[in-house]
């Protein structure tokens, strides 16, 4: 299926593979759930002039095991595969999604292969949060943004690839993020995404127990609970500073002024910090319900300085 407001990137990629300018690395750089993957197996089927999947020629990197980290030895397994010479004689295609979690290991094993790729070789990478990659790789990567779609786009590509649902309201939970909404069972996501809310705007105004919450939240679809955390942190945020722009790589200190502001704007990025953190970390040893916990007093401690900060 087409993804239609990925049209102007698919363009420009096809554009330079038919005049033989094809980069040896690309860095996409997506909203999350926009389309980063889709476009790296466009990419991949571009190149490959057929379909990737079961392909010789195509190496796909995702992290192993309980890590949830790219490591070392998977990015030297993958440079020793690009140095062979392609099965078909064509380009051999390397993924690595989310590149943001190579770990520093593996990124510097990268790097060789950056400074010298094979030739007819194009290296991937998916990331939401290139500032979390080191610059030296950064500055070898030719950056593709993919942003998320207007409201109407997302919804009309949800109906065509899903059929009918309130594909609104699941959008208004999730974030402007089609591909993520599309694994969804929206009418869950709709009743869960609602009992997130209400237990957030709750522990803001100190009205809930974190302990109960957190229990009751680690025990089912924490995952899904996270990212409506997640998009309801970010919300606030852009509320902060009067845009609905694409908000993963920004500081808080760049933008606002007013000291009270600023340390409200700085909670809540580091509270943001947190819930990513904990939704990397799902599948380690943690205690689930201790760390959420924890951000949900913390969401608590905000709301009652604020609460403070308006009272004076």
């Amino acid at each position: 299926m087409t993804v239609p407001w990925l049209g102007k990137e698919m363009a420009a990629l096809r554009a330079a593979y038919e005049a033989d300018r094809m980069p040896h690395a690309l860095l996409i750089h997506e909203a999350p759930g926009a389309g980063g993957d889709w476009l790296a197996n466009w990419i991949a089927q571009l190149v490959l002039e057929t379909d990737r999947n079961q392909h010789p020629d195509w190496i796909n990197l995702r992290p192993i095991d309980e890590s949830r980290q790219i490591r070392i030895e998977q990015v030297r397994e993958l440079a020793q595969d690009l140095a062979l010479t392609s099965h078909q004689g064509g380009y051999k295609v390397g993924l690595l999604s989310p590149a943001d979690v190579l770990n520093r290991f593996a990124a510097n094993a990268l790097l060789k292969t950056l400074e010298e790729p094979p030739a007819r070789t194009v290296l991937i990478l998916v990331a939401t949060q290139p500032s979390r990659l080191p610059a030296t790789i950064l500055s070898r990567c030719q950056r593709v943004r993919v942003a998320a779609p207007s409201r109407a786009e997302a919804v009309s590509w949800l109906e065509s690839a899903r059929g009918k649902g309130d594909w609104e309201a699941v959008l208004d939970i999730v974030g402007e993020a089609p591909m993520l909404a599309a694994e969804l069972d929206s009418s869950a996501v709709v009743q869960i995404g609602a009992e997130v809310r209400r237990g957030l705007e709750q522990a803001t105004a100190g009205t809930s127990d974190p302990v109960a919450t957190a229990e009751a939240w680690s025990r089912a679809e924490l995952p899904l609970r996270l990212r409506c955390f997640e998009n309801w942190l970010t919300e606030h945020i852009r509320g902060q500073f009067g845009t609905k722009g694409f908000l993963t790589e920004v500081g808080a200190v760049t933008y606002l002024q007013p000291p009270e502001t600023v340390l409200n704007i700085r909670q809540l990025f580091e509270l943001l910090d947190g819930v990513r953190d904990l939704k990397s970390a799902l599948d380690t040893p943690i205690n689930r319900g201790l760390a959420l916990e924890s951000l949900l007093r913390r969401l608590a401690s905000r709301g009652r300085a604020e609460a403070v900060s308006r009272a004076r």
